[in-house]
Parts: structure tokens; C-alpha cells; sequence
């Protein structure tokens, strides 16, 4: 990445000698993990690049949007409405909470036995290595878990721009009025944040816009069941994770190009593995940038991944919103009935996500399912037990966190649970 950037950098506060540290050890990593692929697509050197740019010029895209007086919303969850975001012509970005950084000035604030996602946002931010989470001017949490919504009190009194939506524990009628309490709530905060009404043209404009977005992303995983399969499961995993830093616009077009040639790829037979080699769905906890350690253990032992079942995956593109509507109200309401049809792990109860892992097994042909939980990440080690006994299909348990440490006790265990396949 050139220097071109450091400017911005310095003026956002970041560590510059320990982000150029990082930004070396993640190009190694990208590098090592998929530039080693072989028969990658071609659709698939723009989203390398976007990579190689996540801290360069997204950054810049994004400083400048602020410059223009465009508000800056962060988040962490997929419950966050970005379509209100947009409605207001804001700017909706994922924040770095995906690698293992500034834990020991995390572990300052927060238990040592806190989930890798939690340590990694609070470390990145302590540490002075995410330009994002110094443009925000809003950063939005949300009460998925226990640990997130303590650590959110933490993180507010480190940042001072931390607004925390409450996510309901039950689905029923009194659950769905909080939930859309929530969702009118958040619409006044971002008028309040960008000077701006929600319109009915405004939102329906963002709900297109993510709707644009989440249509890319569901055609991508249908091809995802063809056999070969035409893209490797790293790269779709990237393009997922990409979807919540790119500009939305730019991301749908690039993604639907991808698309285009997978679907020729499909035409013709051709593939990233051979025909019949094992596949695989992970479900379970987020994998965000740059967490891409299971999927390499599980392709570079010769199986496919063909799908995610998770916030990184078809539990952020599943549904749409409709963006048929006469009131802002309205629309309002449809939507947050959209988002509560997200089947996350802090529900009680929670059969719509073992519904969902079936349907997910048989539409793309897996021969198993591998639940994946960030240790201490209780909704999901917790729900692994009901996921187990629901599937149809050989599966595996897997708690691991975001250090290298594993890696070869995890490949043995990949190893193994392929052969039994």
C-alpha cells in the first residue's frame, strides 16, 4: 500500500509503525492463504484489490464522504439497518474486529476469557489500527450476546459515539413491538445524526440499494451448488466479508460480473476442485476479515466449502426487504420484520436456524456440516448441541479462536472428519 495514505492515517491518531505491521503480516497471510489457489476466477482480482485497498483507498472514499458532511455509521452485527443509513445518504461500514491484536491492552479493560470478536474490536481500536472506527461518527452495537453489550458500555466510554440497539431475546408478538420500538428509535438517531428526514423515496432508494446487494450475494450462493464447485469456499467467504466494507453499489456490480463467469464456469464443467470432492457447509459464529484459518485448513485438505450458514454468509443476504410501501412507517415496519427473521444464535428458541441448516445441506449438496464457534461465543457453542442432532449429515464441532496455534491440531481433525466421509 502506498504512502499516498499515511496523511489520512496520521490524522485519524492510528499507531503508524504498528499498522504498517500489520498490514505487511496481512498481505503475507493473503498471499500464503489465496494468492496459492489455483483456477481462481477472474472476477475474482477485484476483490484482491479491494483487499490490498481496505486500508488505503476505502479509507480515502470514506474520509472523503465524512469531508462532505455524509455521517459515518460503524457496525459489527447484521442486525444494524443499513437501509436507514442510506436513506439518510450515509455511509453503513463494517468495523476490524477480525484478527488477534492489542490483546493485551484489550485484556485492560475486558476478561481474558472474552471471545475473539470482542477482544479483536476493543484491540484494534486500543491498539490504533482501524481507520474505521476513528471516522465513524456513530458506531452501532447491538445486544446479541452478553459480552457484547458489556463491552459496548466499555467501548463507549473509550470512544464516546457508541449507540446500542436492543435486540429482543423471544420472537413473539411483545419481541417483534421491541424490536420495531428499536427500529423507529434508530431512524430518529440517524436524522439526529445527518440533519436529514427519512423520506419514503429515501428509503425505499437504500432498501434497493441493499436489496441490489443481498440479490448478488444470494445468486453467488446458488452457484455455489453446482459440482465442481466453480468458486473455492475462501474466496466466497472474501466476497462475503468484502460485502460489509465496499461501497454497496460498486460491490453489486463486481459481484453480479463474478457471477457471469461462475455461471459459464458451471456451463462448461469447470471447477476449483474435482468433480465429487467432498463438500462441506460451515455454520456458526462470524468470521470476519481477516479470519480465513478453517477455510484453508478445510481446502487445502482437499474438500470444498459450497456454503456459510452465518452472519458472514446466508444469514446476512437470506431475505430481502420489501420495498413496497405507501409511509415511511410502513416501510419501516416491513423492514425491521425482515431483520427479525435473522435466525441468530441469541434467540430463544431458535428451530427457524436448524430449518435453515437443513435446507442450506440440501440445496448445495453437502456431505457434512462443520459448526464452527469462536470460543467463549456461548449462544453458538451452546446451540451446537440442537444443530447436531437436527442434521442429516455427518458433523463436526469445532471452538477455536483467531491465533495460529491450532492450526495443525485443526487440520488433523479436518483430516480425519474426511475420511470418515
Amino acid at each position: 500500500m502506498e504512502n499516498q495514505y499515511e496523511a489520512i492515517w496520521k490524522e485519524l491518531g492510528l499507531n503508524l509503525e504498528n499498522h504498517a505491521g500489520l498490514l505487511g503480516v496481512l498481505s503475507d497471510a493473503y498471499i500464503n492463504i489465496y494468492m496459492a489457489q489455483k483456477n481462481r476466477p477472474k472476477g475474482m482480482e477485484y476483490f484482491d484489490f479491494v483487499v490490498s485497498e481496505v486500508h488505503g483507498l476505502r479509507i480515502k472514499e470514506v474520509y472523503e464522504a465524512k469531508e462532505s458532511g455524509r455521517p459515518i455509521v460503524g457496525a459489527f452485527c447484521v442486525y444494524v439497518p443499513e437501509e436507514l443509513v442510506l436513506a439518510v445518504d450515509g455511509v453503513c461500514i463494517g468495523l476490524c474486529a477480525g484478527a488477534e491484536v492489542g490483546s493485551e491492552e484489550a485484556e485492560k479493560f475486558i476478561p481474558r476469557n472474552t471471545c475473539a470478536l470482542i477482544k479483536g474490536f476493543m484491540g484494534f481500536k486500543l491498539a490504533g489500527l482501524c481507520p474505521y472506527v476513528e471516522l465513524t461518527d456513530l458506531i452501532v452495537g447491538e445486544t446479541t450476546c452478553d459480552g457484547k453489550k458489556k463491552a459496548y458500555e466499555i467501548f463507549n466510554e473509550i470512544t464516546k459515539k457508541v449507540y446500542v440497539m436492543e435486540i429482543p431475546n423471544m420472537k413473539g408478538p411483545k419481541g417483534r413491538e421491541l424490536w420495531e420500538s428499536e427500529v423507529f428509535r434508530f431512524r430518529e438517531k440517524m436524522e439526529a445524526l445527518s440533519g436529514k428526514k427519512v423520506t419514503v423515496e429515501g428509503l425505499q432508494k437504500g432498501m434497493a440499494l441493499v436489496n441490489a446487494k443481498r440479490k448478488a450475494l444470494q445468486r453467488l450462493s446458488a452457484l455455489r451448488a453446482a459440482d465442481p464447485a466453480p468458486i473455492s469456499g475462501l474466496d466466497a467467504l472474501l466476497v462475503n466479508q468484502i460485502s460489509f466494507y465496499d461501497d454497496p453499489v460498486r460491490f453489486t456490480q463486481m459481484t453480479n460480473a463474478l457471477c457471469d463467469e461462475l455461471e459459464e464456469r458451471v456451463k462448461s464443467g469447470a471447477g476449483v476442485a474435482a468433480k465429487g470432492a467432498k463438500r462441506l457447509l460451515v455454520s456458526g459464529s462470524p468470521m470476519a476479515i481477516p479470519n480465513w484459518k478453517l477455510h484453508a485448513i478445510v481446502e487445502g485438505s482437499g474438500a470444498v466449502i459450497v456454503g456459510e450458514e452465518a452472519c458472514i454468509g446466508e444469514r446476512n443476504f437470506r431475505d430481502l426487504s420489501d420495498e413496497n410501501f405507501a409511509t415511511v412507517e410502513e416501510g419501516i415496519a416491513k423492514m425491521a420484520g425482515r431483520y427479525l427473521s435473522i435466525d441468530c444464535a441469541c434467540f430463544t428458541p431458535n428451530d427457524e436456524r436448524l430449518g435453515n441448516i437443513n435446507a442450506m445441506t440440501g440445496r448445495l449438496s453437502a456431505d457434512g456440516v462443520i459448526h464452527y464457534s469462536l470460543q467463549f461465543c456461548t449462544p453458538y457453542m451452546m446451540e451446537a448441541f440442537k444443530v447436531e442432532k437436527s442434521v442429516n449429515r455427518p458433523f463436526l464441532k469445532i471452538e477455536t479462536d483467531y491465533s495460529m496455534e491450532d492450526f495443525g491440531q485443526l487440520r488433523t481433525r479436518v483430516e480425519a472428519f474426511l475420511e470418515i466421509l
